[in-house]
């Protein structure tokens, strides 16, 4: 057998349904305000159920998706308003990818209970922008 080159560490996949099903269950209560554009194992996806943009297209809130390596967080206020990231944890920065993606392969109760205040604070802005 050959020794694995440089050291790659392959993701934990046991823990992403749970980490899926922690991140969605952020997500969960928002349902009411927003439409579930997906829901599927896996993917879970929230828009606006109506739009004040331009084009008319729906706004996207945000969504969790088990991708090949992670679990993807998606909080789209974070996008537009990148104040709300304002006094985050650096452990929790340190998952971001992107303006408003946070992965994880599993996620530590601190993480979860720091991106449910911040989806908070998200949706509230968000529902002051529309």
């Amino acid at each position: 057998m050959y020794p694995t080159p440089y050291n790659l560490r392959v993701p934990k996949t046991d823990d992403f349904p749970a980490t899926f099903t922690t991140l969605r269950a952020l997500l969960k209560p928002y349902e009411r305000y927003f439409t579930v554009i997906v829901n599927k194992p896996g993917a879970y996806y929230l828009s606006t159920k109506t739009s004040k943009t331009v084009s008319g297209a729906a706004i996207w809130f945000g969504g969790v998706q088990i991708n090949k390596n992670y679990v993807s967080f998606h909080l789209m206020p974070v996008y537009a308003a990148p104040a709300l990231l304002k006094g985050v944890s650096p452990s929790l920065l340190k998952r971001m990818q992107g303006k408003s993606c946070f992965n994880f392969t599993a996620i530590e109760p601190s993480h979860a209970k720091e991106l449910k205040a911040l989806t908070r604070k998200g949706f509230v802005a968000f529902k002051k922008f529309q």
